[in-house]
């Protein structure tokens, strides 16, 4: 599934190796604290294996809006609307969302000016409902390909497991 890429960041090792990673953060059993602690450690492990981001993290929706989450890097908006933004339109669409360039998508909401291209990767349950969206911003113009894309989405179906 995933072709061998050469890391320029601090992670020594390969999407499986990631995925494997993220799923030992993840429990059975999980109440709202855990989950927070589990994203938490996700993110961290994303901004690290993943050279040129300046936010990685996640919004979990709450029934109306998506809220900012865990995440690693610059401050973020604190609420989103769905259809606003590359978050909000990703999370209502329920599809994964690649922008090379953020300032010609749509309706960007800025968070910080230091992003430059984006992708957003919706996390639904098992019921299909919402549960939030994966969120990486680089400061680099097309920085986001099929790799990340594929990578994001095993990990969303890992977390709504």
């Amino acid at each position: 599934m995933f072709a061998p890429v050469k890391r320029t960041g601090n992670y020594e090792g390969d999407a499986e190796s990631f995925l494997e990673a993220a799923s030992s953060y993840l429990e059975e059993e999980r109440d709202v604290y855990h989950e927070f602690a589990e994203l938490a450690n996700i993110s961290a492990l994303i901004y690290s294996f993943l050279p040129d981001l300046n936010w990685a993290g996640f919004y979990l929706f709450d029934g109306q809006k998506l809220v900012v989450g865990p995440f690693q890097g610059e401050p973020a908006c604190v609420e989103i609307r769905l259809g606003r933004g590359v978050c909000g339109t990703a999370a209502e669409r329920r599809e994964t969302l690649i922008v090379p360039d953020v300032s010609k998508f749509p309706s960007h909401i800025a968070c910080s000016g230091k992003s430059r291209s984006e992708i957003v990767v919706p996390i639904l349950k098992k019921d299909g409902t919402l549960y939030g969206v994966i969120d990486l911003d680089s400061p680099l113009l097309n920085r986001f390909s099929e790799y990340e894309k594929d990578l994001l989405e095993s990990l969303a179906e890992l977390i709504s497991r």
